[in-house]
């Protein structure tokens, strides 16, 4: 195959932030020929086995590419806490590290760039949301508050209450499910809620 056919043969791949030596071989294209490419200028090479298309040039969906990449390294991981918050605009904190979620007795482990927490009832309110594209598995807002009130501090959690109270429309938080996770997390959020909403 020409050169230009195994790019062509890339396409679906070339608008995503990034994507993986993995998800080029799905599509016919070897390591070998992406290294073709890299030395060609027609690809860059982010790290080891992930590319990018030297021509793509999206600063939202660069703001989340490094969380994107942080989130699809960790087996079974979901974005929480302080990501979460962040993806939701419910904080004005920039996470140091991305915040990813796994189950209890996963073998995953915190590094520089990303703080690894441990969950029970990680199925409780598991949602995917669409970053320039990509699916990424995230805690949805509700769930996402709750948490803060847990593992957070009080104040970043208070803030994020408030700030997400003030939302409307398709991001307005259904306090139903916001009070049911609650519950089913041993967190009493009933005082914040008054106290913000009265």
């Amino acid at each position: 195959m020409r050169p230009q056919a195994y790019l062509q043969s890339l396409t679906p791949l070339l608008n995503q932030p990034s994507f993986t030596a993995k998800e080029a071989k799905l599509l016919g294209v070897s390591a070998a020929v992406l290294a073709h490419y890299v030395n060609a200028g027609k690809l860059k090479r982010i790290r080891r086995g992930v590319y990018q298309a030297a021509s793509y040039q999206n600063l939202e969906a660069f703001r989340w590419e490094d969380l994107i990449e942080a989130v699809r390294s960790i087996n079974g991981g979901i974005i929480c806490l302080t990501s979460a918050l962040a993806v939701y605009d419910l904080t004005e904190e920039i996470p140091r590290q991305h915040w990813i979620g796994i189950r209890h007795g996963t073998s995953a482990r915190s590094n520089r760039l990303i703080k690894i927490v441990r969950f029970r009832h990680l199925d409780l309110g598991k949602t995917e949301i669409d970053l320039e594209g990509i699916l990424v598995p995230i805690f949805d807002r509700e769930r996402t508050l709750v948490d803060a009130f847990r593992l957070l501090s009080r104040e970043t959690a208070i803030k994020a209450l408030k700030t997400a109270l003030s939302q409307g429309g398709k991001n307005r938080i259904d306090l139903r499910k916001l009070e049911a996770y609650a519950k089913r997390l041993h967190v009493d959020i009933a005082p914040y809620l008054m106290s913000i909403t009265t």
